[in-house]
Parts: structure tokens; C-alpha cells; sequence
């Protein structure tokens, strides 16, 4: 983990963070909105890589978090008046969490594919849910048409309708989840979710209710994608159902995949790298027709990335400068 890497692997992620910094001042308005979109996706595939890449839970469903945070946000949003995001953005979290304590509460007791396809289950049953009911907005999803504020006392300190100062509020939202998780996984309750992932017979021989500390990393994760649901609904202002849908689980699994899974810098580059090879593909000047089908391309490039970096782009850093923590497990670092 980034905690125990080498001072080579520290200088690139500090290289990759001074990039991200320093965007807004070279960028464009596509560019800075595309950025900003990565930043979120990297939050919301580093709430996932909690539960598959250290406490050993594949979810398919991780989605329904997200979405229904987005949904939160339009919810609690006045009509024509900007929310007020001291109130909006917890509420946008409490609505995922408490979300994920519920399905969270059912879905652990089952393992393996059962609890793969009973995620998905829950996550389809939230996503026709929403789909279906008028008070969302149906299928045609609804719209945020002002962005929240953040006002104290009537003295307002950001808006997030400011592309700029949303970019780097996203990015410290990016900072802060990277620093809390980096402080939740070094705690003794993070080496037991390590201890659950890598044989969960033995921590129970040990002592530890695993049931508990694994609802725990449910919770916590949905909490995390809630945060990064919110940041995605207000980025154009605009939610729909396909916000819970299957494939949007199944993306940030792909970020993990090629990020690295088990690190917690492994999904910051999966995102950068998903997002980034999406608009190359789509990109008619460089591929002509074939833009027109650039799912295809894009398989395309995730098997070829998956066969060759086995420990993904964080797992090839850490081995590249000679980081030990890297072993040969394929699962990344484990801190």
C-alpha cells in the first residue's frame, strides 16, 4: 500500500497528483469537466476496491449507492434555489449508507457467486424502482437546475456551479477519501478485513465476528460511492436511472482491474485510464468508422490490459520501482 511503497512510487503519485493540480491552468472546459468526471469515478472505484480488493467481497451491485446518492442530491435540491451543501452533501451520504446497511445486513451472510448475484439482485430491484416511479422522474431521469452552494451564515464560500472551484473540490473530496480509507485500513479494524480476505475461517478461529466487521466494510464502502454519486449527479446537473444499473458496477470493476486491486492509488489510475481510452476510441479523426463501435476497441484494450499488467497499472509502479511489497498473489498490496 502507498503507506509502505518506496520513495520512486511516492514521486510519481505526487507527480500525478501535481498534474491533476495544475489541470485547471492549461485545460480547457473539456478537458477540466472530463478531469473532473475521472476524479469522481476514482472515488467511486476506490469505494468498491475496499470490498473486493481488501475484504475479499466481489459486488455487483455497488452501483445502487451511487445512484441513489445522485437521486438524493435532486431530491433535496429546491426547484430554482441552490442547496445548501453543508445539508445536501451529508444527506446524499446517509441516504447510500443507510442504503448499504440494509442490503448490506442480508447480502453478507451469503458468499461467493450468491453474494455476486444477490447485489446485482438488490441493485436491479433499486434501478427498476427508480425507472418506474414518476416521483424520480421516470426514465427520463430529472434535472438539478442549480447547483449547491456552500453558505454560511449567508456568506457563500463556494459554488459548485463554478467549474473551476468544482474541480477542486473534487479533488480534494478525491484527497480526503484516499486519506481516510489509507487511515481506516492501517486501523485494527482494517488488518481484520485484510485477515476476513485472506482466510476468513481463521479470524473467526481467532475471535473476530466476521459478520460485523464485513457489514462494517459494506457500509462504509456504500458511504464512499454515495460521496462520489453526489459529485457525479452535480457535474451536469442531471441524474437518471442508469446511474444503479448493473453496467455502472461493472465499469468500476474494470477501473479496478486495471488500477490494480488491493491498492488504493491502483483505482485513481484505473479511472484515469478508462475514462481516458473511452474518448480515445470514440475519436473519429484517430479511428475513423470504427469510432462509431468503440465498445468493441474498448474490450479490446481492457483483455489485452488484463493479460499483460496481472496486478494492474499500481501493481507494474510498484514492481517497476522495486517496491517489495509486491508479490506474486496478483491481488496488489495489502499494507
Amino acid at each position: 500500500m502507498i503507506a509502505q511503497a518506496n520513495f520512486r512510487t511516492i514521486l510519481v503519485l505526487l507527480l500525478v497528483l501535481a498534474g491533476f493540480a495544475l489541470l485547471p491552468l492549461v485545460g480547457d472546459t473539456f478537458y477540466l469537466k472530463l478531469a473532473t468526471r475521472i476524479l469522481v469515478l476514482a472515488i467511486f472505484a476506490m469505494s468498491l476496491d475496499l470490498l473486493i480488493g481488501y475484504t475479499g467481497l466481489v459486488s455487483f451491485g455497488h452501483a445502487a449507492y451511487f445512484g441513489l446518492a445522485a437521486y438524493g442530491l435532486q431530491l433535496v435540491s429546491p426547484e430554482y434555489a441552490a442547496a445548501n451543501l453543508l445539508v445536501a452533501l451529508p444527506a446524499a451520504i446517509a441516504i447510500a449508507a443507510a442504503a448499504a446497511a440494509v442490503i448490506g445486513a442480508l447480502v453478507v451472510r451469503t458468499r461467493g457467486i450468491y453474494f455476486i448475484m444477490v447485489t446485482l439482485a438488490f441493485a436491479q430491484m433499486l434501478f427498476f424502482l427508480v425507472r418506474d416511479t414518476a416521483w424520480f422522474g421516470g426514465s427520463d431521469g430529472a434535472f438539478i437546475y442549480v447547483k449547491p452552494v456552500l453558505a454560511v451564515a449567508g456568506i457563500e464560500l463556494l459554488n459548485l456551479d463554478d467549474r473551476t472551484a468544482f474541480y477542486y473540490f473534487c479533488l480534494a473530496c478525491l484527497l480526503f477519501s484516499f486519506l481516510l480509507l489509507l487511515t481506516i485500513l492501517r486501523s485494527p479494524f482494517g488488518q481484520v478485513i485484510m485477515g476476513i480476505k485472506e482466510n476468513e475461517h481463521r479470524m473467526r478461529a481467532l475471535g473476530y465476528d466476521t459478520y460485523w466487521y464485513k457489514l462494517a466494510s459494506f457500509i462504509i464502502a456504500g458511504a464512499f460511492a454515495g460521496l462520489a454519486g453526489f459529485l457525479f449527479a452535480a457535474i451536469d446537473g442531471f441524474v437518471s436511472p442508469e446511474l444503479l444499473g448493473w453496467h455502472q458496477s461493472g465499469n468500476a470493476i474494470l477501473m479496478i482491474l486495471l488500477g490494480g486491486s488491493g491498492t488504493l492509488f491502483g483505482p485513481v489510475f484505473g479511472a484515469v485510464t478508462f475514462v481516458g481510452m473511452e474518448e480515445i476510441f470514440k475519436e473519429r479523426t484517430i479511428f475513423g468508422p470504427l469510432a462509431d463501435h468503440w465498445q468493441i476497441l474498448m474490450g479490446a484494450f481492457v483483455i489485452a490490459a488484463v493479460l499483460t499488467l496481472r496486478r494492474g497499472i499500481a501493481g507494474s509502479l510498484l514492481a517497476a520501482t522495486g517496491d517489495k511489497q509486491t508479490g506474486d498473489k496478483g491481488e496488489g498490496t495489502h499494507g
